[in-house]
């Protein structure tokens, strides 16, 4: 699952491709979700490769806890919400299929 697999591909005034832009919602808590207590700094990345096996989904936990701006690592002591997979992809679909 890619971060960006419902852009498009257009073409700019100059004629150069480009992706559309994507919006990534904060996905929404459902009862498939996961809550988690660091008790050691983590990594974003690490935690999607245990929760998601593929590290490169860590933009899903970040955006679910409004972290990753600037830094992979996860304070210790930190409460966590790891959203279920297929529910974040079908929100990114909805907000971006319906703008």
């Amino acid at each position: 699952m890619a971060r960006y697999s419902t852009s498009e591909i257009i073409r700019d005034e100059n004629r150069k491709r480009k992706r559309s832009t994507v919006i990534i919602p904060v996905p929404t808590g459902t009862s498939e979700d996961v809550y988690i207590q660091t008790t050691s700094p983590e990594r974003l990345d690490k935690l999607a490769d245990i929760f998601y096996n593929d590290s490169t989904l860590w933009w899903i936990i970040a955006a679910a806890n409004n972290l990753g701006k600037g830094t992979f690592i996860v304070p210790r002591n930190t409460r966590l919400r790891i959203p279920d997979q297929s529910t974040i992809l079908n929100d990114i679909q909805t907000v971006n299929n319906n703008r």
